[in-house]
């Protein structure tokens, strides 16, 4: 691949510019955005604004509720061969692609599986993929040379790619991306119920827990509906565990017999021991990129 171009220069559009930069794939940058494609060109992305003819490959790294309308603009304007995104939601991005009238056989969904909570061009990094798994989700209609560019693509950015379909990939995101996100940010919040001299004695475990709720609340919005059945369903299951735990700990807190209190104590043990089984099934992140468990992106509208 010898060209590309950027649409939305925000975290991640700006990150796949660096890395396919680094690797000498001359690469435009466009974002409604006029500034953020000139602070990514500034930071040596590529050259702000679109290509005087097609490139090889799009990649649209826009919010999923703009991926669609996105695709149909730039095919329209003959932008490039081939087409791929870089959002966290796959199903509702295709079905509406298809519904617009885009030529589904020049495009591929796309998903590089790693994030950081700073948004914009300048939390940028050339190496955030770097051995993290980059979704690809091929349709029946998806022609083989625009799979294999999208390949080409995750392989520059220095990620493993992974063929699912989309809706493989959404209730994968639901667990592992966008559900944490939510729980993250509930946690978050009860915090604005705290008095000062309490919170003035938390350490490094909540920074830790409530890290992804730093995120850009208005993509959020987007990536959550754009997901909300999947993310319903895993949150539905947490809510009810939740729902025991506070039931082992009321009861706990109450219980008077040594035998009450010893199987009250087993349950809460067997929660806590699930959690420390559950937690290493999590494979190590590899490469030099910033390990996270958002699987998405912070970012304006417009970029990404």
């Amino acid at each position: 691949m010898d060209s590309a171009a950027v649409v939305g220069t925000g975290l991640i559009g700006t990150s796949i510019a660096l890395a396919l930069r680094g690797r000498g794939v001359a690469t435009y940058l466009i974002d409604t955005d006029q500034e953020a494609a000139r602070v990514a060109a500034g930071l040596g992305a590529g050259i702000a604004g679109p290509p005087r003819g097609p490139v090889d490959l799009a990649v649209l790294a826009v919010p999923p509720q703009q991926v669609a309308a996105a695709l149909k603009e730039h095919q329209l304007g003959d932008l490039a061969d081939d087409f791929t995104d870089a959002a966290s939601v796959k199903e509702p991005p295709q079905r509406e692609a298809a519904r617009l009238g885009c030529d589904l056989t020049r495009f591929v969904g796309g998903h590089p599986m790693g994030g950081r909570e700073q948004s914009g061009p300048l939390a940028a990094r050339d190496d955030l993929f770097h051995g993290r798994p980059w979704v690809l989700t091929p349709s029946a209609r998806t022609r083989p040379q625009t799979h294999e560019r999208a390949r080409r693509l995750a392989e520059l950015c220095g990620a493993r790619p992974v063929v699912m379909t989309h809706a493989e990939h959404d209730r994968a995101v639901a667990l592992i991306s966008h559900a944490p996100h939510l729980v993250s940010t509930l946690l978050a919040a009860r915090l604005l119920h705290g008095a000062r001299s309490q919170l003035g004695l938390a350490g490094q475990g909540l920074q830790d827990v409530t890290r992804l709720a730093g995120g850009s609340a208005e993509l959020w919005t987007d990536i959550l509906g754009s997901n909300a059945v999947a993310v319903a369903d895993v949150l539905a299951d947490f809510a009810h565990e939740v729902d025991d735990v506070v039931e082992v700990l009321r009861e706990l807190g109450t219980a008077r017999e040594p035998e009450q209190r010893r199987t009250h104590l087993e349950a809460l043990s067997t929660v806590l021991i699930r959690g420390v089984q559950g937690r290493a099934r999590i494979p190590a992140c590899g490469g030099t990129g910033a390990p996270s468990t958002s699987t998405a992106y912070a970012a304006a509208p417009g970029g990404a």
